[in-house]
């Protein structure tokens, strides 16, 4: 089924804007500053939304204004206003599991231990079935040391790795807004760090 939504995962605040944590939105506002989206705040989505068009597709953007732990709030609220299908929404998160400067599609599976999927699961009746884009960003060696890590800003070197995948993913949305996620698959997994 045909992706409508696509959510970045965050944390508000200002604070929180260039953190590991919120790669997912940065791949959100990358897209929608290439596709002339404008953003806007919407209280019953509890985030701020943009619409673009890619080819013939519209798309909704959303940032939930909710802390990670509680984005289930704010993607529940857009696919039942906007009555969506889960498998409509495609959710990008940061993943600790993949070194910056990679990214994988992974369509349905489990929360992984990532806060912001663990909510949103059952917050859409425990369907699992949405398409995830999963931004590597490293891990810090120590599961003690993982809170401070995803809060923290990524160095100059990682933060080029994970803009440069970043461009790479957005150029095979097209094939998965064309219902083709393996040839999207194909392509940005095939890509290696630089």
């Amino acid at each position: 089924m045909t992706i409508r939504l696509i959510v970045g995962l965050c944390n508000p605040g200002t604070q929180y804007d260039q953190t590991r944590h919120n790669a997912g939105s940065w791949f959100v506002e990358s897209l929608a500053k290439h596709h002339n989206g404008q953003w806007k705040s919407d209280a019953k989505l509890f985030g701020r939304t943009s619409k673009i068009v890619i080819g013939s597709h519209e798309l909704l953007l959303l940032l939930p204004d909710t802390f990670m732990n509680r984005s289930g709030k704010s993607v529940a609220a857009a696919v039942n206003f906007y009555k969506l299908q889960s498998t409509q929404v495609l959710v990008v998160h940061d993943e600790l599991d993949l070194s910056p400067g990679i990214a994988r599609f992974k369509d349905g599976g489990g929360h992984g231990g990532h806060n912001g999927l663990r909510d949103i699961i059952p917050a859409l009746g425990n369907k699992s079935d949405f398409l995830r884009l999963r931004i590597g960003i490293g891990h810090p060696g120590h599961a003690k040391a993982v809170s401070n890590y995803v809060l923290s800003k990524p160095d100059q070197g990682d933060k080029t790795a994970i803009e440069h995948i970043i461009h790479e993913a957005e150029q095979t949305l097209t094939y998965v807004l064309a219902d083709d996620l393996a040839k999207a698959m194909n392509q940005l997994h095939s890509i290696a760090v630089k």
